[in-house]
């Protein structure tokens, strides 16, 4: 048996060594999920410990098919979500249209410092943060967005679409790169 099967045997079997080791393992990847879905770094922190007890309690569901990591990210996404579910109402912004000539190109991002661009997606409007952060960065399509949070596919969209111009007119105001939009 390999180093992680023993580690998660142990944590099923409730042994404290093997859930601190895992905790230590996993908390800052693990952080940096619950930092996407939050307002800030105190509700990230809250976020990562109630994620991990629910790990604990629920590590005897893992049945070793696929990725442990996958299988504890999806644990602390879902629980960012209910907490964004609880803290606002999405809604639909515009219609998508409008912005599909105005998005520039992704490698635009690519002189960005990676601290930086994350800093702008940290400061997105929460709908628009959450929905950018779905798709974007965790790979959800529209559809699981759009079942995951209760709304419509178009709102998952339009929300993707503002959260792409938000962070472009930012790109652009810090100087990275010039207008790129429609005269």
């Amino acid at each position: 048996m390999e180093e992680l099967e023993i580690l998660i045997t142990d944590c099923k079997a409730g042994k404290r060594e093997a859930q601190s080791r895992l905790y230590q393992l996993y908390a800052p990847t693990l952080f940096g999920v619950c930092l996407r879905y939050s307002r800030d770094r105190t509700e990230a922190e809250d976020t990562l410990h109630e994620g991990f007890v629910l790990i604990f309690n629920k590590v005897d569901q893992f049945a070793f098919k696929g990725s442990f990591e996958g299988w504890m990210k999806k644990i602390m996404v879902n629980l960012s979500l209910e907490k964004c579910r609880t803290r606002f109402k999405m809604q639909s912004v515009e219609d998508i249209s409008v912005y599909d000539s105005q998005l520039a190109d992704a490698d635009v991002y690519a002189d960005m410092n990676a601290a930086k661009l994350l800093e702008l997606i940290q400061n997105l409007p929460p709908q628009y943060r959450l929905v950018f952060n779905m798709y974007a960065i965790d790979g959800y399509s529209h559809k699981e967005i759009s079942q995951a949070l209760g709304i419509a596919e178009g709102t998952s969209k339009s929300n993707l679409a503002r959260a792409r111009k938000i962070l472009q007119d930012k790109v652009v105001e810090m100087g990275y790169i010039g207008s790129v939009y429609a005269e």
